[in-house]
């Protein structure tokens, strides 16, 4: 098969043939139909999640199923399916308890075995983590869903617990910020975008934000406290930096819940500083969000079929295999606007 290989730590992909994989006998090969080009990707590829090399990114794929091993009972080949990227094994106190996404053996297509940038995955444990995808979902707008989709879904519906009437701050309109804006907007939650690219402030507004905030025209918090009459019930930092992190607390209003979503860089070393006295002196919840079980999708993919929700518009491009390397380049300097996906692999 055709794929897109990482040879070198922040090096071009290199396109070349590498030999198909095999089910293993729990497991399903995919056929790839759409891969997005996620930032979580960007961050394997500069270094600051470690995959062993050579390695094949990708873990924002729909496709359609190859073959399958001797004990899958649920899905055939030819089933169109999406695979979330964070996937259990089944034996822990997580996985039993119905967090797969956080499972203690966590396996991570794209990350711990090879993803979809390329023609076909192999993807254990098939009955427990495909997913089927409706008809009425085509490939581009169901890979658009894959990781920042559903990771934003799952963190503003289980994880913040968002409620209609809240207002939400988004910082970061990158591919997660927008598709929190869209998720928050569908819920009917009022949302101000913060970012410090035009473009994606645009993008924001037509994707439901009510109130945008250029973080380059001064203190982002404090537009967000007065935009919002004391502060965001729900803040999103969707990118990662500490610059976003420390604003996106310092937006809440007392007892407001804070949503990390965005993964930290080598260049902070995953740390950053936060104002603890501010967040004892007005309660303030701090939360993670990871990925999304395979059990949370079918309410997501309701959402979707009853037109309450459309991550297609999130869908700014698509790419052939090749191109791949141009959009993680781009990525160094925050300049992707909204969703790239790969569906041509010749």
């Amino acid at each position: 098969m055709i794929a897109a290989v990482m040879e070198a730590l922040h090096q071009p992909l290199v396109v070349r043939q590498v030999p198909d994989p095999t089910p293993t006998p729990d497991g399903a090969v995919i056929r790839v139909a759409a891969n997005g080009v996620c930032r979580s990707d960007w961050h394997a590829w500069v270094g600051d999640v470690r995959v062993g090399l050579p390695h094949v990114l990708g873990h924002e794929f729909t496709g359609v199923v190859e073959a399958v091993g001797p004990e899958v009972r649920t899905h055939r080949p030819g089933d169109r399916v999406i695979v979330p990227f964070s996937q259990g094994d089944g034996s822990c106190e997580m996985c039993r308890s119905g967090h797969e996404n956080v499972c203690e053996h966590v396996h991570l297509v794209g990350f711990t075995s090879w993803g979809g940038y390329a023609e076909y995955v192999a993807v254990p444990r098939a009955d427990a983590n495909l997913v089927r995808l409706p008809e009425g979902v085509g490939f581009v707008e169901g890979a658009s869903m894959g990781c920042r989709f559903m990771t934003s879904f799952h963190g503003l519906v289980d994880q913040a617990q968002l409620r209609a009437g809240e207002w939400v701050a988004v910082h970061g309109c990158g591919g997660i910020g927008l598709a929190a804006i869209h998720i928050a907007t569908a819920l009917g939650a009022s949302v101000v975008a913060v970012d410090i690219s035009p473009a994606a402030l645009e993008l924001a507004r037509e994707l439901g934000a009510v109130a945008t905030v250029n973080a380059r025209d001064g203190d982002a918090a404090k537009a967000v406290r007065e935009l919002t009459g004391g502060g965001a019930h729900v803040s999103v930092d969707a990118l990662g930096i500490a610059a976003t992190c420390r604003a996106s607390v310092s937006s809440l209003r007392t007892r407001g819940r804070h949503l990390q979503v965005g993964l930290a860089t080598q260049d902070n070393q995953g740390q950053v500083a936060l104002p603890i006295s501010l967040i004892v002196t007005r309660e303030l919840q701090l939360l993670g969000t990871f990925g999304m079980q395979a059990s949370r999708y079918p309410e997501m993919m309701r959402m979707v079929s009853r037109g309450q929700l459309h991550p297609g518009q999130l869908v700014t491009g698509t790419i052939p295999l090749s191109g791949a390397s141009d959009v993680l380049a781009a990525m160094d300097q925050f300049a992707t606007v909204g969703v790239t996906v790969i569906d041509r692999f010749a």
